[in-house]
């Protein structure tokens, strides 16, 4: 019998963290979270923050649910785990049959997905939205079944993402959800004003159907690249192979484990169904923006980290292994704990001028920016336990994950009902527990790592959190006074003049921010900075 290929171990100093990469990724998510913004606010905009939107936003919450679990959560989690360890120990071709494999199976089983979807759209709004009327569920309904086949084009983006990813190829992917977003703004808007021009509940639909354009877009723009890297697809029936039967052994636990932020906010908005209209849109709005900062550093993190890590694991280079999860968590911290800060100083300036536009009224506004102080708490854990979570699965350790998983989206529910039924916090009660289960879920995966690898330079990791604590103190003071010198009528002002001053408080702090930090001497940052000297010094030269 022929014995098995030899694991190709690549010396351990060439896996490491690319935070050019990691740059290009965030870049790309950047302007995907950009456009994203853009489609809130237009959105906003044309139907304000309260009736039709939340019949949109509850919609679009079930097949969002499911993009997140199978598609860009487990789905492409498990798979670029499998088949960046098939390149390492069986090699690209092998690697590339199970790419046939997985696509083949994916589009069958998301067909069945979305067909099951769109006959028990009626009993799957009435289950994300118990609280709202019958006309309010019967347009949700309608809304629902338009938008299902969404998950599987998005499925099978995630997958072409991954293989991409796989292949050390960032841009483009990252690049993907863009053209979602753009493909949703032009497509839904013009349907929409076509099927009614003053944009009232009929013309929700074309926010639907400009939903299937863009996930239509996100698919095909990343094919081209694909074929470059040496993909061409070949539907491949036999789904009895090791690294298929590997791949949904890791997507059991990682749709649980990726399902604790969604499944909370899909618990969000069922409690949030019984506050009125304009709850669920005003959650909406305050996620959407905190999302900016999780996409453009936790994401980035993240995507460039778990082809990596699983690498290293796959060679068995605990060491460097360690050092680079590590190393990523100091990154997330040096990079979203400013971000946190800023938004919570700044909330109701930036949800005025991001929303404050046509139907959407300054009560709305302060309704929206009261969710986002409240979600950004959680947003440093939030970047970081997408970088943990991916680790997990590097190291074959998918129960975890799972069972942490479980009890956050448990300890949600009971914080959820707490909050809003015995204290009275309405939806910014739904926001406060969100991000105290982010917090919660962070540091119980930390520890089990920690655990697991016996060492996770927790000193370092300490003394890095307070030099950035210290420096973001120095931030706080920046943007508080420019709050309250420059912004302290910003509920009257312009929208340019508004605008412009925010920018500027904004640009101090940030700078205030970074002048700290080096001072302090946080290394993550000075790596940052020298990464961005050389990069312009060859564009330079």
């Amino acid at each position: 019998m022929t014995e098995p290929p030899a694991p190709r171990s690549a010396p351990a100093a060439k896996e490491r963290i690319n935070t050019r990469a990691a740059g290009v990724i965030g870049l790309a998510v950047m302007c995907s979270r950009v456009l994203g913004l853009i489609r809130e606010t237009l959105f906003a905009a044309l139907f304000g923050g309260g009736r039709e939107m939340d019949v949109f936003i509850a919609a679009f919450r079930i097949p969002n649910l499911l993009r997140d679990l199978f598609a860009e959560g487990a789905l492409s989690t498990a798979f670029v785990t499998v088949f960046s360890r098939t390149i390492v120990t069986d090699g690209e071709q092998a690697a590339w049959k199970l790419a046939n494999k997985v696509m083949t199976l994916a589009t069958v089983f998301m067909s069945l997905i979305t067909l099951a979807g769109i006959l028990s759209a009626p009993w799957i709004v009435g289950f994300i939205a118990p609280g709202f009327d019958p006309d309010k569920a019967a347009m949700t309904t309608t809304l629902v079944r338009v938008m299902y086949p969404f998950i599987l084009l998005v499925s099978l983006a995630a997958l072409v993402m991954g293989m991409l990813n796989a292949r050390n190829v960032f841009g483009m992917p990252a690049m993907a959800s863009s053209f979602f977003n753009l493909g949703s703004i032009v497509g839904g808007v013009a349907v929409g004003w076509w099927l009614d021009p003053t944009f009232g509940s009929r013309a929700l639909l074309g926010l639907a159907v400009g939903t299937l354009i863009g996930g239509a877009l996100q698919l095909g723009v990343q094919l081209p690249s694909l074929r470059r890297v040496g993909f061409h697809f070949r539907p491949d029936w036999r789904w009895r192979s090791e690294g298929v039967r590997n791949m949904l052994t890791l997507m059991g636990p990682a749709i649980i484990a990726a399902s604790s932020v969604q499944v909370n906010v899909l618990v969000n908005s069922m409690f949030a169904s019984h506050l009125g209209d304009g709850p669920i849109a005003w959650l909406n709005n305050a996620f959407r923006l905190m999302q900016l900062p999780l996409g453009l550093f936790g994401v980035a993190l993240g995507t460039v980290a778990l082809p990596v890590l699983a690498r290293l694991a796959a060679s068995g280079h605990t060491g460097q292994f360690r050092t680079e999860l590590a190393r990523a968590m100091r990154l997330s911290f040096v990079l979203t704990i400013p971000a946190t800060i800023g938004l919570m100083v700044l909330a109701e300036p930036i949800m005025s001028v991001l929303y404050q536009h046509g139907k959407f009224t300054a009560e709305q506004t302060a309704q929206a920016a009261g969710a986002l102080q409240l979600y950004a708490i959680g947003l440093c854990a939030y970047a970081t336990m997408k970088v943990l979570v991916n680790a997990f699965y590097a190291v074959d350790k998918r129960r975890t994950p799972m069972l942490v998983s479980l009890a956050a989206i448990g300890l949600n529910a009971l914080l959820c009902w707490l909050f809003v039924t015995q204290f009275g916090w309405g939806h910014r009660g739904l926001a406060a527990s969100t991000a105290c289960i982010a917090t919660f879920n962070f540091a119980l995966l930390y520890l089990l790592m920690h655990r697991h690898l016996q060492s996770l330079d927790t000193t370092l990791l300490l003394r890095t959190l307070l030099k950035v604590l210290t420096a973001g103190a120095v931030l706080a003071l920046v943007a508080w006074a420019g709050s309250r010198y420059w912004l302290a009528d910003w509920a009257t002002q312009a929208f340019i003049p508004k605008t412009l001053r925010l920018f500027a408080v904004i640009a101090l702090a940030g700078a205030a921010f970074v002048l700290a930090a080096l001072a302090l001497r946080v290394e993550e940052l000075k790596m940052i900075v020298a990464s961005l000297q050389r990069r312009f010094r060859r564009k330079a030269g």
